[in-house]
């Protein structure tokens, strides 16, 4: 009769199927990260878009470029969002991921600049220089979702000045979550239309600290979600704002914080939102100088 295998043999097969499984699911891991964007080298354009000739004031840039996480649904919808909104308000709309419209002579063309859910370092040196210049000397800056969701920079002007939050994490099982939203400048008209509180279900982000001199106009409710990260509490405490905006020198920074999910965009209540943080980026405001 055959010798059956010792108990170390069996545990050395055991051993090394559970290893073959590990590697299958690190390999399926590794592959769906970067489906999603994650771990590419980042790529930098340095020759501009060709701009439309007939491209005429009031114009807005709705800038799409990721070298890092990509919102694959999120993107194109917020597109097609801004692109009604050109229809209905008489905006010119030019959407671009060429980082490289971020030069002097093209961004003047621009009465706001739409940052949609950018991702990763997107501009070299010049064209950083560009676009704070451009902020600081009276342009218009709309940030959404994933231009604030890297966990890190490489670029401090941009999550200290700019938008003046650091993002930390976003609750996972569930990621995606009903929440209560609190109308905190109820007088703004970015904000005017909403009742005093709603539900929204999105990724919620969660951030380092509150956003400091700066005008928040929603907060979340934590205690109507769970913030948290399985059994890690990611939740900011009594004070957790997800929109708001701020002068940057002569310049207007709006930065929202939903917008992972495609319906965000169509849902009518937050597409005004956005519609009014571009109107009042588009134009001056005596409180900027």
């Amino acid at each position: 009769m055959p010798r059956s295998a010792s108990p170390l043999a069996r545990i050395g097969r055991y051993a090394l199927i559970l290893l073959g499984v590990l590697a299958l699911l690190v390999a399926a891991v590794t592959i769906k990260l970067r489906m999603d964007g994650l771990f590419r080298a980042p790529v930098y354009e340095t020759s501009a878009p060709d701009l439309p000739a007939d491209l005429q004031h009031p114009a807005i840039l709705v800038f799409s470029k990721t070298n890092g996480f990509i919102h694959k649904e999120a993107i194109p919808a917020a597109q097609a969002l801004f692109q009604q909104l050109g229809e209905a308000n008489g905006w010119n709309v030019y959407l671009t991921d060429n980082a490289a419209v971020h030069n002097p002579q093209d961004l003047q063309r621009f009465d706001a600049l739409v940052w949609n859910n950018v991702s990763g370092d997107v501009l070299t040196s010049e064209q950083r220089t560009a676009l704070k210049d451009y902020l600081e000397n009276g342009g218009g800056f709309v940030g959404i979702h994933g231009s604030g969701g890297d966990p890190s920079y490489d670029w401090a002007w941009y999550p200290q000045s700019l938008l003046r939050a650091q993002f930390t994490a976003h609750p996972l099982f569930p990621q995606f979550q009903q929440a209560t939203l609190e109308v905190e400048s109820p007088q703004d008209a970015i904000v005017s239309h909403l009742p005093e509180r709603f539900d929204m279900t999105d990724e919620w982000y969660s951030f380092s600290a509150p956003p400091q001199d700066v005008e928040v106009l929603l907060s979340l409710d934590e205690k109507t979600y769970s913030p948290k990260v399985l059994t890690q509490d990611i939740g900011m405490g009594a004070e957790h704002p997800i929109a708001w905006k701020h002068c940057q020198g002569k310049g207007r920074v709006f930065y929202g914080a939903p917008g992972h999910v495609a319906s965000t965009y169509s849902d009518p209540r937050y597409a005004r939102v956005l519609e009014q943080a571009t109107r009042w980026a588009m134009q001056p405001d005596p409180a900027c100088h």
